[in-house]
């Protein structure tokens, strides 16, 4: 991509990479049940497929939208580049996140139709206790704090594998297993299988994201520094930069 896309091309990629990145999330998870019994090999699978389902949709979409897939991730941009005007504007902002938001849920409603499940059945694995919602927040910071630290250091070609890798491993070292999107969240609510959140535990799982979120701006602005008005955040899908975004 030479030029910017239109607002609309770019909230259609938003829609179509965050519901991909559900079925993906989604449909490993109803697979991994299918083929396993063992809890640890169900999440390995699932995390796996994550990790390289997710690379590969940074690196083909990025381009286009900067490729959050994630409302943590298109609120950070927005945040940090506000005043130099590199980051996304409040009308890109406004655009991104329902469209996030709606590909999350319709990304899981096609995986159900895919595997033969109810097309929309309330998840009921509850999520619900204060170390899981301390799980989200740092999962989620620590997303941020890649993103915007990659850009910092010139290294926002990194991003499909850093950023991948990253949430592969959140599976692992969080309690919660790193959501660490809120959109994904909300989407992941509307199927009751292996990937589920039944719908009270969403709230405290995006609150925590949120504070995630300010925590990893913030020490992006501490380790890194403040970014010059020339130099931006990256996290815009203009001429050359490179993808730098997501979460799961």
């Amino acid at each position: 991509m030479t030029e910017t896309a239109p607002l609309g091309r770019r909230a259609a990629v938003e829609f179509v990479g965050t519901g991909a990145l559900v079925a993906v999330v989604v449909g490993s998870g109803i697979q991994a049940v299918r083929l396993s019994q063992d809890v640890g090999l169900q999440l390995l699978a699932n995390s796996l497929a994550t990790l390289f389902g997710l690379g590969v949709l940074i690196l083909l979409l990025g381009p286009v939208s900067g490729a959050h897939f994630n409302p943590a991730v298109t609120l950070a941009a927005w945040w940090t580049g506000r005043r130099g005007g590199e980051g996304p504007d409040l009308r890109e902002v406004a655009a991104y996140v329902p469209a996030q938001v709606a590909g999350a849920i319709g990304g899981a409603v096609l995986t159900d139709a895919m595997f033969a499940e109810p097309l929309v059945r309330w998840s009921t694995h509850d999520r619900w206790a204060p170390h899981l919602w301390l799980g989200e927040a740092v999962a989620t910071a620590g997303l941020v704090l890649l993103v915007l630290g990659l850009a910092r250091v010139g290294r926002a070609h990194l991003a499909p594998a850093a950023v991948a890798s990253y949430i592969g491993a959140a599976y692992w070292f969080t309690s919660s297993t790193g959501f660490a999107n809120p959109a994904v969240t909300i989407g992941r609510a509307f199927t009751d299988t292996f990937a589920g959140i039944a719908p009270a535990s969403v709230l405290p799982f995006v609150a925590a994201q949120l504070v995630g979120l300010a925590g990893g701006v913030g020490l992006a602005a501490v380790l890194f520094g403040r970014p010059t008005p020339a130099a931006g955040d990256v996290l815009v899908p203009h001429g050359d930069h490179q993808p730098t975004a997501a979460g799961h």
